[in-house]
């Protein structure tokens, strides 16, 4: 990696939630390289598709980062995400809601365990971060025109179906729908929110979803002629989470190659 240059972000605090591995990974490294003082806030620091941990590539490349453990569907954790964030860098520009889960079953085979456990990663901790941050937001000062900005990642699959993910589409449904309640609610105070919703994205990690017959539909669907790629989401994250997104609020801005247009 190429040594980092301050730019977009230049000056700005972000916390990334599951920025250890694939989607939150390459947005950390993405706003770490236009100047952000990154917190990536996962339950590990290893990635799941493997290599040096987020954190790890950062430093080398000389950006600021830390790492803070946190589990965001536990709201003492969160509290704690927040409060030590402000405290080394004293505010808090950028919150990146990413982290989620599957459970990759249909209805009929999805226990009550995995949906309650999906749930509450994906849309409970997407409420706990996102409440967690306003709180803050609201006590800072306005800067070109907003005082902070939340960046959800929902999905696809909050707008169609989740084949055989029923705990995960409905999740991501309810982030679509946040996300557009606190962008109209908090408006008024500047704090800016969108979403990013990815389509079909290789992350690196298996699982049903980069089976054959999975990743054949899933080309046949798509309007361009390759898949998703977290660069190209950690791209849309950069402008909703920039000073050039300061009047657009409440969208959920499709990363899908043209999936949901055709």
């Amino acid at each position: 990696m190429t040594s980092f240059p301050c730019n977009r972000l230049g000056g700005k605090t972000a916390i990334i939630t599951g920025a250890s591995s694939g989607i939150g990974r390459a947005v950390a490294l993405r706003f770490a390289e236009e100047g952000a003082n990154v917190v990536i806030a996962d339950v590990t620091e290893e990635p799941i598709e493997g290599g040096e941990p987020t954190g790890k590539l950062i430093e080398n490349a000389g950006g600021e980062r830390i790492f803070i453990e946190t589990d965001v569907s536990v709201w003492s954790q969160v509290d704690a995400l927040v409060s030590e964030t402000v405290s080394r860098y004293r505010r808090l520009d950028v919150l990146v809601n990413n982290a989620a889960i599957y459970s990759s079953t249909p209805l009929t085979e999805t226990s009550e365990e995995d949906w309650d456990r999906v749930l509450e990663v994906n849309l409970k901790g997407t409420f706990l971060c996102a409440k967690r941050a306003v709180q803050q937001m609201l006590t800072q000062e306005v800067r070109r025109e907003v005082r902070g900005r939340i960046v959800n990642v929902s999905s696809q699959h909050g707008m169609v179906c989740a084949p055989r993910d029923i705990a995960y589409g409905v999740s991501k449904a309810g982030v679509a729908y946040i996300t557009r309640q606190i962008a109209v609610d908090y408006a008024k105070h500047q704090i800016v929110c969108n979403a990013v919703a990815p389509g079909k994205i290789l992350t690196g990690k298996g699982g049903p979803a980069i089976e054959p017959g999975a990743l054949a539909y899933s080309e046949q669907r798509t309007p361009m002629p390759r898949l998703g790629r977290p660069d190209d989401v950690a791209a849309a994250a950069l402008f909703l989470a920039s000073d050039e997104c300061s009047y657009t609020t409440g969208v959920n801005l499709m990363v899908d190659g043209g999936w949901m247009a055709a």
